[in-house]
């Protein structure tokens, strides 16, 4: 089969399984569930603007209180039935922005998910539609939205760690919607060249599409 085949929403979950490993090993531990009662609900919300002229956009809003975390985001202009792969991004020695073109250290005119990371941190939630949501599920395809109609209105309370929440509670957390259709041609393919994660992966499937800082 030609290499630069197009991939089905199918198999384009079925084979992202190590597409966000290394972007989630940093924080790789914050799976545990600690809690920590009393804390004051802290409310921070994000305009979801478009990486990588995706027309993705949409809305989030994140309380903390303790290590739990009330998350509900709305999101447009995804790929419609693809996979959907939808983090909050933490780390202490981030930048806490989004990134931009600076961080195209390629110069191809596209970021990639590893391009991103000094700006927006590794993985530190993944928000999946049920079950974990450590960093550890950073790689469930199978659980993250798939936009049914190019569209995501997600809301779940998860656990997180200890850093994490205080990030979230600073401001600094980032949320990040990977999967970006940059031919328009309705399927994730190899037009944009090799996920610079896994090279069996097109870029399309594990690019940045929409980013937005969680301020207070």
């Amino acid at each position: 089969m030609n290499r630069r085949r197009i991939l089905t929403a199918a198999a384009a979950g079925a084979m992202l399984g190590s597409a966000l490993l290394a972007a989630s090993s940093a924080n790789a531990a914050a799976g545990h569930r600690e809690t920590v009662h009393h804390t004051k609900a802290v409310h921070t919300y994000a305009k979801l603007k478009q990486l990588n002229q995706s027309g993705v956009s949409g809305r989030a809003a994140v309380t903390a209180r303790g290590t739990d975390l009330s998350v509900s985001y709305r999101a447009t202009g995804l790929l419609a039935g693809a996979p959907h792969a939808v983090h909050i991004h933490y780390g202490a020695q981030a930048r806490h922005e989004c990134p931009n073109l600076y961080d195209d250290t390629n110069g191809d005119l596209r970021l990639t998910t590893l391009e991103g990371v000094p700006a927006y941190g590794p993985v530190a939630v993944s928000l999946t539609t049920k079950g974990d949501t450590s960093p550890a599920s950073a790689l469930a395809v199978d659980r993250f939205p798939a936009a049914p109609h190019g569209k995501v209105h997600y809301h779940r309370h998860v656990h997180t760690d200890k850093a994490t929440a205080k990030g979230v509670r600073a401001g600094d957390a980032v949320l990040v919607i990977h999967g970006v259709d940059h031919n328009h041609n309705g399927a994730y393919d190899f037009g944009a060249g090799k996920s610079d994660l896994d090279p069996k992966l097109p870029a399309e499937a594990t690019n940045p599409a929409a980013c937005g800082v969680l301020h207070r």
